[in-house]
C-alpha cells in the first residue's frame, strides 16, 4: 500500500528517530511496513526513502540508486550508522518530504555504512558519489534533518514563504 508522505515543515521530521531492536524487525507487521516503504518510494519517484517521511520516528531506510525506473539495486537498511567517510562533494538534491525545493548540499564523496538487512543480518555498504549522497540524505532524515535545514537562510526563508502560501491558498 503506498504511504502518505509527510512534508516539511511537519515536527516529525525534525524529530531523531528511535533504533530497532532485533525482536521488533521479525513481524509481519514490520514486514508489511518495509513493502509499503518500497512501493511508496518508487510509486513517487524517489530513490531513497526514510521512515519519518511516512510518520513513524525510526531507524529504517529504503534505497534504490536505480530507481524509481529500473529497480535494480534495492537495499533495506535497519539502524543505518556512517562509520567511514572521505572527501567533500557538492550534491544538487531534492525531496519528497520538501515539494518544489531544490539545494546544493556539501556531502561525503565517499563513504562506509554499517546496519542492519530487513532480516536482520549484519551489513556493511561502502559507498561513493550517488549511492554515498543518497545514503546521507536518508541518515540526516533518521537524525532530524531535511535539506531544508541544510540550505542558507535566505533560501530556506523563501521555502517557508511558500510552504505557508500553499497552507492558506
Amino acid at each position: 500500500m503506498k504511504l502518505k508522505i509527510i512534508t516539511w515543515p511537519d515536527p516529525i521530521l525534525s524529530t531523531v528517530s528511535e533504533p530497532l531492536d532485533i525482536d521488533e524487525i521479525k513481524t509481519p507487521e514490520f514486514s508489511k511496513l518495509v513493502e509499503d516503504m518500497i512501493q511508496t518510494m518508487y510509486e513517487d519517484d524517489g530513490v531513497g526513502l526514510a521512515a519519518p517521511q511516512i510518520g513513524r520516528n525510526i531507524r529504517l531506510i529504503t534505497v534504490d540508486q536505480t530507481g524509481p525506473r529500473e529497480r535494480a539495486d534495492l537495499m533495506v537498511i535497519i539502524n543505518p550508522e556512517i562509520v567511514e567517510n572521505e572527501g567533500s562533494m557538492d550534491s544538487r538534491e531534492s525531496c519528497l518530504s520538501t515539494p518544489a525545493f531544490t539545494t546544493t548540499v556539501n556531502r561525503f564523496e565517499k563513504l562506509t555504512v554499517t546496519g542492519l538487512d530487513h532480516k536482520g543480518k549484519p551489513m556493511r555498504i561502502e559507498a561513493e558519489e550517488l549511492l554515498a549522497v543518497i545514503l546521507q540524505h536518508e541518515i540526516d532524515h533518521l537524525d532530524g534533518i531535511t535539506i531544508v535545514e541544510r540550505a542558507g537562510r535566505l533560501k530556506r526563508a523563501m521555502y517557508e514563504k511558500k510552504v505557508m502560501k500553499w497552507r492558506k491558498g
